[in-house]
């Protein structure tokens, strides 16, 4: 029997919107791989999962890759889980998958729960053409990108922890224009779920006087979507006056 490596997204908070497909997968493979057992251990025994688990994360995926490929080759199913969402998106994953299609093992991939979608489709924001950057660099890089994304013309879209989300919001704001459009999400699906949407400086302004807490997805209006924007605006005030 042929092996199969699986990847399956889990709840990026709320267990409701975990699909059936996934709870058959992980209850039916042989083994499962979890960025972190200790977070994925609740997930799993909520839906009645009890199969050996082990850590895959990006401390030791390398070393491990050829030990799980070896087992697929076997012919064994294994699935691989990431904290919350779907696996490699901004979260181990690819490494592995590129070596499981280098040997001819089968890769499939659950559709599923991953944060930026619904941050998305949320913001009002143009959503037919979008980047994903994903996280910013933290040093090297930074202002490289930031010049870069100045210059895109789709929806940018990148995840931020809470204690960098002021400094990105000012940098931002500095680089494309402090009334770019932009939406910035949190907790989605969780209880204190919150969406705020306006100018990056209104956004800013927001944040620093309101809850610093949780996973955080950025939002930002694409260079010719603001032009567009505020030529319309314009239009409206010159009509307004005649």
């Amino acid at each position: 029997m042929d092996g199969k490596l699986f990847l399956v997204p889990t709840p990026i908070g709320n267990l409701e919107d975990m699909t059936f497909r996934a709870i058959r997968i992980l209850k039916e493979c042989d083994l499962i791989l979890a960025e972190d057992t200790r977070t994925s251990a609740p997930m799993l025994k909520h839906f009645g999962i009890d199969k050996k688990v082990f850590a895959h994360h990006q401390h030791n995926e390398h070393k491990a890759t050829s030990e799980i490929i070896k087992f697929l080759n076997e012919g064994q199913k294994i699935a691989l889980i990431s904290d919350a969402g779907t696996p490699a998106i901004s979260d181990p994953g690819f490494f592995l998958v590129r070596e499981a299609i280098k040997n001819d093992v089968a890769v499939e991939c659950l559709p599923g729960a991953t944060a930026f979608v619904p941050a998305l489709v949320n913001s009002g924001l143009p959503a037919d053409a979008f980047c994903f950057e994903g996280f910013l660099p933290v040093k090297k890089g930074r202002q490289t990108k930031f010049k870069k994304l100045a210059e895109e013309d789709r929806t940018i879209i990148l995840y931020e922890s809470p204690h960098r989300l002021l400094k990105t919001l000012e940098e931002f704001s500095q680089y494309l224009g402090a009334d770019r459009q932009a939406s910035v999400s949190r907790e989605l699906t969780k209880m204190f779920e919150e969406t705020v949407r306006g100018t990056l400086v209104e956004i800013k302004s927001h944040f620093e006087n309101n809850t610093l807490k949780g996973e955080f997805v950025i939002c930002i209006a694409g260079k010719e979507m603001s032009k567009g924007e505020r030529a319309k605006n314009k239009n409206k005030y010159d009509d307004a006056e005649n």
